[in-house]
């Protein structure tokens, strides 16, 4: 009886750990489905901002390159359940740009000793402030060092490890237009204030697509985790049900055999 009752409270526990791994689940992909949206229109703004930087690289040029500082910036997850989602960006981090400084947004990327470790959003709705912690850490490195950053993200998106350039601007292809647009800042600084906002519209869809990533991720993880739990329970149920079968026919030979033979008599 007592193994039954120990096998009991194990199925009882396994089956509880699965409701919360299925709950688990649940909230990740409905969190695929509200980031969906927000990447959608991130994606847009990206679109036009480069539109814009083209239509005016292309009639104004570019600022002279000046002496930059490179740092790597690595997009990974605030929690766990991901499988290899932040071994997979320490493995590139350190084939596509080694020996760079890193700067990691995500506290699961504490073990890499990064030169900057910034917190990262669990949710949609934490991009925000994780977005403004980032910018104003990138700014006082900026200023710390004199000298302008050359950043380059590496991060997750649509189920590989991608390496983007945000700084400098990009070279894009000019759109061809016959006449050049109207500005009313010199080039120089409008150049400058380009390059700030491409910077945090990039930035707003590189977290975006990441914690999209890791969401898909954590549901690949919950349902192979929970497949394998319920097969485990399976097993244990069957366990527990010939245990049982097995204490009711020692039930039945003691009574069988405390039975008085000349009783029928």
């Amino acid at each position: 009886m007592g193994r039954r009752h120990d096998l009991s409270t194990r199925l009882a526990s396994l089956v509880e750990i699965g409701d919360i791994m299925t709950a688990m689940k649940n909230l990740a992909f409905m969190e695929t489905r509200k980031l969906a949206s927000f990447l959608s229109a991130q994606r847009i703004a990206v679109d036009a901002m480069e539109n814009a930087i083209a239509d005016f690289t292309s009639c104004y040029g570019r600022n002279p390159p000046a002496e930059t500082r490179e740092i790597c910036l690595l997009i990974g997850s605030e929690r766990s359940f991901c499988g290899d989602f932040n071994a997979q960006l320490a493995r590139a981090g350190e084939e596509i740009l080694p020996g760079i400084p890193v700067v990691a947004v995500g506290s699961r990327l504490a073990n890499l000793a990064p030169d900057l470790l910034i917190p990262g959003a669990n949710v949609a709705e934490e991009v925000e402030p994780v977005l403004a912690a980032l910018v104003d850490a990138l700014e006082k490195m900026q200023s710390a060092q004199g000298s302008a950053l050359g950043i380059t993200a590496i991060h997750h998106e649509e189920g590989s490890v991608k390496s983007r350039r945000l700084l400098p601007l990009p070279d894009l292809p000019s759109p061809g237009y016959s006449h050049p647009p109207l500005i009313h800042l010199e080039p120089f600084d409008l150049y400058e204030k380009l390059s700030g906002q491409y910077l945090y519209v990039a930035l707003h869809e590189v977290l975006y697509s990441s914690l999209m990533e890791e969401n898909r991720r954590r549901i690949d993880h919950m349902e192979n985790a929970i497949s394998r739990l319920k097969e485990k329970v399976e097993r244990l149920r069957m366990r527990f049900n010939q245990m049982r079968q097995e204490e009711i026919i020692e039930e039945i030979e003691v009574i069988m055999l405390s039975v008085d033979p000349h009783a029928s008599s």
